[in-house]
């Protein structure tokens, strides 16, 4: 049946059943058997049944758009900006339209009037509006679990940021690191928080002291280099550094430089920092580059063009943020089909990505 669209009533013969049993069947609504349901669906499936969007609408009163909340400083990252894009993308397969909300939110009920369901992306629980959006009355579907106090949402799609961090700090060990240090970010996100937990708990674990500094979330490329420039100067020792916020390793990159620090070696040759690679000896005046100086290993905890494109491309994990922002509003999408539970829980999966600043080949 691939010349003409394929209707409720073909798949109604096609599984011997009525067209209002075929209705409740997909809808996963009525008392319809579980086996007859399960036929129906592979009816539908086999024959290319598509739902009428605007039909379906029409019944549920629905408004056919989803909303998407993105943290205050999404517009000048690149992570946010790729999530936004498979989230839309995701969505419209199912019909339903997207509504980037205002990063400052409104109230809970007037949201639920314009919107279907909601993807809340990395929720701080130092968000005022984020709590009128957990409880606005729709589903919801959150990018990392709420950290805050609210009735909801039981729907997520989470990464293990713990282990993304674990696997950073082991890769830089395994190149011979001995003092690493953590550019964390600050904030109530469950990604801050883990980097934060995780950077504290692996130096207990394997007897490391770990050199934890805390920059903005969205920490600029000039924010991290001012922060590296002062913790290599204040603690030479360090000898990897692993930035957490998206496009600011370029800055710990450039700190390196200024301060004779060859990036993706943990060797060195003399200068003013010695040639042991532990960084010991007298950091250059400001304003200064010093050559020769001792390795420095440098990684990153959100891969990107910064990352990719740096001089020399920088190690970092890979959280794949397009199939992440599919993942949520496919999550939602099935919550709002009934093809989920609204207390489903999904892992998203990362990838590390060795590349020179490590030592690793590209």
């Amino acid at each position: 049946m691939t010349s003409r669209t394929v209707t409720l009533l073909d798949v109604a013969r096609a599984a011997g059943v009525s067209k209002s049993t075929v209705s409740d069947a997909l809808q996963g609504s009525g008392r319809v058997a579980e086996a007859t349901r399960d036929r129906v669906r592979a009816v539908a499936e086999e024959l290319g049944y598509r739902p009428n969007s605007a039909a379906r609408r029409l019944r549920r009163a629905s408004t056919g758009a989803v909303g998407l909340h993105l943290p205050a400083t999404a517009t000048r990252l690149d992570y946010y900006m790729n999530l936004a894009f498979g989230a839309v993308e995701r969505a419209q397969e199912d019909g339903l339209d997207m509504v980037l909300l205002a990063p400052s939110g409104a109230a809970g009920g007037r949201i639920a009037s314009r919107v279907d369901g909601l993807l809340v992306i990395d929720p701080e629980a130092g968000d005022s509006a984020v709590p009128g959006l957990l409880d606005a009355g729709v589903p919801v579907v959150t990018g990392e679990r709420y950290l805050g106090p609210s009735a909801g949402p039981s729907a997520a799609v989470v990464c293990d940021n713990a282990a993304s961090l674990t696997a950073l700090l082991d890769h830089v060990t395994e190149r011979g690191a001995r003092r690493p240090a953590v550019l964390a970010p600050s904030g109530s996100s469950a990604w801050a928080t883990a980097l934060r937990a995780t950077a504290r708990s692996w130096g207990l674990a394997h007897g490391v002291e770990v050199a934890l500094r805390t920059v903005p979330f969205a920490a600029t490329p000039a924010e991290a280099e001012e922060t590296t420039r002062a913790l290599l100067t204040a603690d030479p020792a360090v000898d990897a550094v692993i930035c957490a916020p998206d496009g600011s390793a370029p800055g710990v990159l450039r700190a390196a430089t200024a301060l004779g620090r060859e990036v993706g070696t943990m060797g060195g040759g003399g200068g003013t920092g010695g040639s042991n690679g532990t960084g010991g000896g007298t950091p250059p005046e400001p304003g200064t580059i010093a050559r020769s100086g001792p390795g420095l290993l440098v990684a990153a905890c959100v891969d990107g063009p910064a990352t990719r494109g740096a001089e020399p491309p920088v190690t970092a994990v890979d959280l794949r943020p397009a199939a992440y922002g599919r993942a949520c509003a496919e999550l939602l999408c099935d919550i709002l089909a009934d093809r989920a539970a609204p207390d489903t829980v999904r892992r998203h999966a990362w990838s590390l990505e060795t590349r020179a600043s490590t030592g690793s080949p590209g």
